[in-house]
């Protein structure tokens, strides 16, 4: 196991600028998660750190050692990728233990370290089974004990389990974090799937077009976020933001004459802000924001609501079953400790006091 550290690390293809100055300290042991929309250069740094592409600049650690000149296959790295990128023609034994034949193992270090993968990963009674023979969920399992056998310093997964379907997608996602739990390597896990980074991750990077947004705990994130970039693309559904200027003693006032308080008593009167507020957060009420309803999504344990007010769609979600119909008028309101505050200029989040 190793920690990986990148520092000033950028990629260019041409004049397009993927990844700018990346800088990012993992732990040995830590469970990080890249994530961030298509296009945000995720993918890209990960195929840096496993060598598939070269970086423009900057310096990528793995341990102590500088690795941007080592040869993907001397890094002790291993990867998974989307595709499950098996062997067609070889069943499963021959898949996991491919690797360590070019390595010239010896065979009972080659049997002692598949039969182990296996067992952890239930693929016992596979063994002998063509890819085309399993599911979709197996031959991830596969192509991850294909990983695990190498016992390598550090695993490197990009978007695995994004050709599953959603119910085997959730069950896949706790065998893998259980599994990195179990053997402690660090893990570096690319992500468009916020719900992936929140459940599974020690630490979340939010990268948006190449630059990093913001680092931290997967509810660090949830709860703070840094600005309106990250506050909007963790959490799902996504949060509300509200247009505002700011008045007297934390108020905002907003489009329609109405105003709501916040936390934000320093403030200065006049500042254009955004208010977010989740979706958990905004509440019915007898007073407060007017706006009508117009959709009702009954989940079963909560039930989403779409409402038109200030010439926008809010989003609430009631714990409770709701009589509510469409067209009906009603009232939002929100605690102000619930309440994030972003200067609409930049977009970064104003520290309430």
């Amino acid at each position: 196991m190793a920690s990986v550290t990148l520092r000033n690390v950028s990629k260019s293809f041409g004049s397009v600028h993927v990844l700018s100055g990346i800088n990012l300290e993992i732990a040995d042991g830590e469970f990080v998660v890249l994530v961030g929309p298509s296009g945000c250069g995720k993918s890209t740094l990960l195929r840096s750190i496993a060598g598939l592409e070269e970086v423009s600049a900057g310096d990528i650690m793995i341990g102590v050692r500088r690795v941007n000149d080592v040869a993907p296959r001397d890094r002790d790295i291993a990867m998974v990728f989307q595709s499950y990128a098996l062997y067609p023609h070889m069943n499963v034994e021959d898949n996991m233990s491919f690797s360590l034949k070019l390595r010239k193992e010896s065979v009972s270090k080659i049997g002692t370290r598949v039969n182990q993968a296996s067992g952890t990963l239930g693929l016992g009674a596979l063994l002998e089974r063509l890819p085309k023979q399993l599911s979709g969920g197996q031959r991830q399992r596969v192509a991850m004990g294909r990983a695990i056998v190498r016992d390598p310093k550090v695993f490197l997964f990009d978007e695995p389990l994004s050709n599953l379907d959603a119910k085997l997608r959730a069950q896949m996602r706790t065998e893998i974090k259980a599994l990195q739990q179990s053997l402690g390597t660090t893990s570096i896990y690319v992500t468009h799937d916020q719900i992936e980074a929140m459940t599974m991750a020690n630490r979340i990077v939010v990268l948006n077009e190449g630059v990093i947004q913001q680092v931290g705990a997967p509810l660090e994130l949830y709860d703070k976020p840094a600005n309106t970039f990250v506050a909007g693309f963790i959490g799902s559904p996504t949060m509300n933001f509200i247009e505002g200027v700011a008045g007297a003693k934390g108020e905002v006032k907003l489009a329609d004459g109405s105003s709501i308080a916040t936390g934000a008593t320093s403030l200065k009167p006049g500042h254009e802000v955004t208010l977010g507020i989740r979706p958990e957060h905004l509440q019915l009420s007898g007073k407060g924001l007017r706006g009508e309803v117009q959709v009702i999504e009954p989940l079963g344990m909560t039930t989403q609501i779409a409402v038109k007010a200030l010439g926008q769609q809010l989003t609430l979600m009631a714990m409770e079953r709701t009589a509510l119909s469409p067209g009906q008028p009603v009232h939002l309101s929100a605690s102000s400790k619930h309440i994030h505050v972003f200067d609409r200029a930049n977009g970064r989040r104003f520290a309430l006091t």
